[in-house]
C-alpha cells in the first residue's frame, strides 16, 4: 500500500471505484430500490440472529465519518433477556407518563396512523438491542479527550447502522424514549455517555402488517440551484 507522509502524519493512497457513467446510474437504483423497501417493524419473530451478522452491521455503523475522526459512539449489544425486561420496563413506565402528561394532542393525533402506545413489547421480543450511546467526550489515560461535532457524527453513524440491518434482511424500530437515563443505569455506562438511540433489531414475524405510508416524492424533497 503505497504511503506518503503530509504535514507529518502518514496518509494512505486512495483507490477509489471507478465506474461509468452507466453502472453508476444502475448501482445507485439498485441501491434506492433496496433501501425504498425498508420500513419500521414493531412485530419481531423470536428465531435467534447469528451473533456475528450483528458483529458486521455494528461495524459497517463505526466506518461513518465523525468530527476529526474521534468515533464518537459506543454500541451496547444486548441479548441477555434479563436485561431485556428491565430495559422494556422502565421504557414503559417513561412511555406511559409521556402518553399521558408529556405529549401534546397534536403529537399523539399525529402518531395514531402508525398505532403506536406506551406499550413496548418488542423490546422484550426482538433477539437483539442495540443501545446507541454518544460519547460527550472521550477518556484515554485517564485524561479527558475532546469530542467535535458529537450529535452530527453518531447520527450519521446510526444511519449507516440501519441501513446495514436492511441490508442484512432483518427488520428494527428506532425507539427513543424520554427520558433514557434509565439505559445508563441498567448498562451502567460511563459518565462521558449518553444514551442516543435504542433500536431492536431481528426477522420479522411471518404475518406482519405495516402502516400503509408513503415517502415524500423526490420533487418534494430536492432542490436544485
Amino acid at each position: 500500500m503505497e504511503k506518503k507522509k503530509i504535514e507529518g502524519f502518514e496518509h494512505v493512497r486512495y483507490e477509489s471505484l471507478q465506474l461509468s457513467p452507466e453502472e453508476m446510474i444502475q448501482r445507485s437504483e439498485q441501491f434506492y430500490q433496496v433501501m425504498d423497501q425498508r420500513r419500521t417493524v414493531r412485530e419481531f419473530d423470536k428465531r435467534p440472529v447469528p451473533l456475528e451478522v450483528l458483529e458486521k452491521i455494528i461495524l459497517t455503523a463505526s466506518t461513518a465519518p465523525s468530527g476529526a475522526h474521534k468515533q464518537p459512539w459506543t454500541f451496547c449489544l444486548i441479548s441477555d433477556p434479563t436485561i431485556k425486561k428491565k430495559i422494556r420496563e422502565a421504557a414503559e413506565e417513561e412511555e406511559k407518563i409521556s402518553y399521558s402528561t408529556r405529549m401534546p394532542d397534536k403529537w399523539k393525533s399525529d402518531l395514531k396512523p402508525l398505532g403506536t402506545n406506551w406499550e413496548k413489547p418488542f423490546l422484550e421480543e426482538a433477539p437483539y438491542l442495540i443501545v446507541v450511546f454518544k460519547q460527550s467526550y472521550g477518556m484515554e489515560n485517564g485524561e479527558k479527550v475532546q469530542h467535535y461535532y458529537v450529535n452530527e457524527s453518531v447520527g450519521i453513524a446510526c444511519g449507516f447502522l440501519i441501513a446495514a440491518i436492511h441490508q442484512a434482511g432483518l427488520v428494527a424500530v428506532t425507539h427513543t424514549p424520554i427520558p433514557m437515563n434509565f439505559l445508563s443505569e441498567i448498562l451502567e455506562r460511563p459518565f462521558n455517555e449518553k444514551p442516543y438511540l435504542l433500536i431492536p433489531v431481528g426477522y420479522a414475524k411471518a404475518e406482519t402488517y405495516v402502516p400503509d405510508i408513503h415517502r415524500k416524492s423526490l420533487d418534494e424533497i430536492i432542490k436544485k440551484f
